[in-house]
């Protein structure tokens, strides 16, 4: 019976480590997905290849303008399957000289049924130019709603610094729509329960959580 009793209790403390690595192993993962992005960003900086845009509004004052020379900046638009949206820029390039400032729109259509919200994702190309072309006002910083059917002409309004470096006459700016309409809503129901518990309901089946919390309160500990 004693034995028994051992042999039962080894089985139990081992399924309890078990869990306790499988569910520090999942914590583990979600980590390090998260942490690939920064990683990601830090290294395209570093190497000059990050298309990504200022995503602040950037001062006009004491700007002179280079008369001297020009440079193409080019307009495109991508939208995402997921939204039913006509989205494009309503000038396709435009010749600016550096520490000039130029406003141009984009036109925007909701084609659906219903009310929705979209985002605006920008990048620049070539990659080493994206730190030299400053937005100081861009409808990608704010949420764009717009109702069933309604139109909208999104402004933004910008300058090339005078660093961009001699090698580059073209920049394009590109823009990538997307659905963020149900976004909101997603992030109020995932805040309603720790990612401990996500992370239970995933490892765990209902009548083992209880144990699966007191030992990963103990590997916490």
């Amino acid at each position: 019976m004693a034995n028994n009793d051992l042999k039962h209790g080894k089985q139990g403390l081992n399924q309890k480590r078990l869990i306790s690595y499988l569910l520090l192993g999942v914590i583990g993962m979600f980590a390090f997905g998260f942490a690939l992005v920064p990683l990601y960003d830090i290294m395209c900086d570093k190497l000059g290849i990050n298309g990504k845009t200022n995503t602040v509004a950037a001062s006009s004052q004491g700007l002179t303008i280079d008369t001297s020379r020009k440079v193409l900046v080019q307009f495109i638009s991508n939208v995402s399957p997921s939204i039913p949206w006509t989205f494009r820029p309503n000038q396709t390039e435009i010749f600016v000289h550096p520490g000039q400032v130029i406003k141009t729109t984009y036109h925007a259509v909701n084609n659906g049924n219903k009310a929705m919200i979209g985002q605006a994702v920008p990048s620049i190309s070539p990659g080493l130019a994206a730190t030299h072309f400053n937005k100081i006002e861009c409808f990608c910083f704010n949420h764009q709603p717009l109702g069933a059917h309604a139109v909208a002409e999104l402004p933004v309004i910008f300058y090339v610094d005078h660093q961009l470096p001699q090698s580059i006459n073209t920049l394009t700016l590109s823009y990538t729509l997307y659905d963020i309409t149900d976004k909101q809503k997603v992030t109020t129901e995932i805040t309603k329960k720790p990612v401990v518990e996500d992370v239970i309901d995933i490892v765990v089946s209902k009548g083992d959580r209880q144990v699966v919390r007191n030992v990963f309160n103990v590997a916490q500990n």
